[in-house]
């Protein structure tokens, strides 16, 4: 069978469909296809915080910042070397970023709030208290008509905005916000209603349906076509078991997601222990494997979004919950050294845990949380996802019988907990300063929160080693979005966003919805130059 389209776009999460809003808008026939049964992405199960400097929902509020400010930042806060690589595209993000937000706004139901989160760095040059992140409030899937159903589920509550989840601690305290908020979450039940992720993919996919967007599912890619001069001109794809050619007469945008499920390719790039994976299975790499397969530069593989996952299930199967537990009173986290080695509330503690030497093996891992038995107590949630595997969680009444049981060695376990107690006694954490900037500040609800000891038996430890909730590996581009050769050459008619490009923020994250705000910014960016470009 043989389709034609002007633009095809591989993958259905918001950098996706931030691409195939903005063709559509353009004047373009744009047919989206998903390789799984269901809509929506990594995106779709996110908390849905989104990154975006200078946006308008902020300056409307009467907060104060500008490009030049998140330019400067982003330099300020990168790791070391990436300026020089990196600079033109963060330029491009920078520059593209609010004018995708307001888009998003005028021509989808999606509403943005400010959320009164900091940047991770506030304190560097550029960095700012609150402005930067924003989340959409609730939408009901029954928006989606006959894709209402097929909207990919979250192991997140989603039932609570980001906003709610965040104002309210429902880590921490899930009944009193249940009992607080029950007429909005009763109300959302009622009409099939959620926020965060669903909240985003309902308004995006319902934007594009509006915008005369096609989608496909059970549709996978599986080969590239070229015409005689080395251009994209559309894709061979495998729909239902059956086999059909699809031609894109403007080009191809791969949205398809990371690679973390499939188990090869992740050991190449993240060689050493691992805990769980927090994204849809359909992230096996068919998007990096496709640019490859035509020539594309490969680039930023060993780069992903890592965070502490909690234990838990989706759809029948072993999973990760992203969740914020290994920086509760009486607790630390400790190497396989049994030394501290970040600080706990550090939201790139990922970025720590995925620390590599130079020939590109861990530095840390295998990573402990290791604390006292009242960490139990301070979340039920953490009790109830921690019963999922029943041997996870170690417990022992000594620190030496605890050291054994983890593997760690006792005497210097020993040293880092006394340690860790002296600085309580003071008030300071003198190594790694939890608790002191701004980002640690605000989540540590609370001074008292901060610093407590270790020192009631019986104590517990537990793994904390990476966890990926998606790899941010693939294609290289260059600032308009394009797919580029090795050598620097454009691939006509190939384009990348997302979680399928290489990402110019890796694993350091500069906010907390540092993927999905610049995942959408690079769907605009890839739609703006197909509309500016092929005419």
């Amino acid at each position: 069978m043989m389709e034609s389209c002007d633009v095809l776009v591989i993958g259905s999460g918001s950098a996706a469909c931030s691409a195939a809003l903005r063709l559509a808008h353009g004047g373009l026939m744009v047919l989206v296809i998903e390789k799984s049964e269901w809509l929506g992405g990594t995106s779709a199960m996110s908390g849905s915080g989104v990154w975006i400097p200078a946006n308008h929902v902020a300056a409307a509020a009467g907060l104060s910042d500008s490009r030049q400010e998140a330019i400067d930042y982003l330099r300020a806060v990168a790791p070391d070397g990436w300026a020089e690589k990196e600079d033109e595209r963060w330029r491009s993000f920078v520059d593209h970023a609010p004018d995708m937000l307001r888009f998003l706004s005028e021509k989808t139901p999606l509403d943005f709030r400010v959320i009164d989160e900091p940047d991770p760095f506030a304190e560097a040059p550029g960095g700012k208290l609150v402005g930067r992140m924003v989340s959409p409030m609730p939408l009901s899937r029954r928006l989606l008509g006959a894709f209402a159903g097929k909207l990919r589920r979250s192991t997140l509550p989603h039932l609570f905005t980001y906003h709610e989840v965040v104002n309210h601690d429902i880590y921490h305290h899930p009944i009193r916000a249940g009992l607080k908020l029950w007429p909005k979450l009763l109300k959302r039940w009622l009409t099939n209603s959620g926020g965060q992720g669903t909240a985003l993919m309902t308004g995006l996919i319902r934007g594009c349906l509006d915008a005369g967007v096609t989608f496909w599912l059970n549709s996978r890619a599986v080969r590239l076509t070229r015409d005689g001069d080395d251009r994209i001109i559309g894709a061979e794809v495998e729909r239902d078991g059956r086999p059909i050619a699809i031609s894109a007469l403007r080009g191809v945008v791969i949205a398809s997601g990371g690679f973390e499920w499939d188990a090869e390719m992740r050991a190449k790039h993240f060689p050493g222990p691992f805990d769980r994976l927090g994204s849809p299975r359909s992230n096996e790499g068919d998007g990096q494997r496709l640019a490859a397969s035509v020539g594309a530069e490969l680039d930023r593989m060993d780069q992903a979004n890592v965070y502490p996952c909690l234990p838990t299930r989706y759809q029948k199967r072993p999973h990760g919950l992203p969740m914020t537990f290994q920086a509760e009173p009486h607790s630390i986290v400790v190497n396989r050294k049994g030394q501290r080695f970040v600080s706990e509330n550090d939201f790139n503690i990922g970025e720590a845990l995925d620390a590599r030497d130079e020939s590109g093996q861990p530095i840390h891992l295998p990573c402990y949380l290791v604390a006292d038995h009242r960490f139990l107590g301070t979340s039920l949630p953490f009790r109830w996802y921690a019963s999922y595997e029943p041997d996870w969680v170690k417990k022992a009444e000594t620190i030496p019988e605890l050291a054994a049981k983890l593997g760690l060695p006792p005497e210097a376990l020993q040293a880092s907990i006394d340690r860790w107690n002296g600085f309580c006694e003071t008030g300071r954490d003198v190594d790694f300063r939890r608790g002191e900037s701004g980002w640690e500040d605000y989540k540590a609800h609370g001074p008292e929160n901060r610093l407590k000891p270790i020192d009631k038996a019986p104590f517990i430890g537990m793994t904390l080693n990476r966890s990926i909730l998606g790899t941010k590996g693939g294609a290289r581009t260059n600032a308009r979005g394009q797919v580029l050769r090795s050598d620097g050459s454009v691939i006509a008619g190939l384009y990348a966003a997302g979680l399928a490009m290489a990402n110019p923020f890796g694993t350091r994250a500069v906010g907390a919805g540092t993927t999905i705000g610049p995942n959408m910014t690079w769907g605009y960016v890839a739609a703006e130059t197909i509309l500016r470009q092929n005419r």
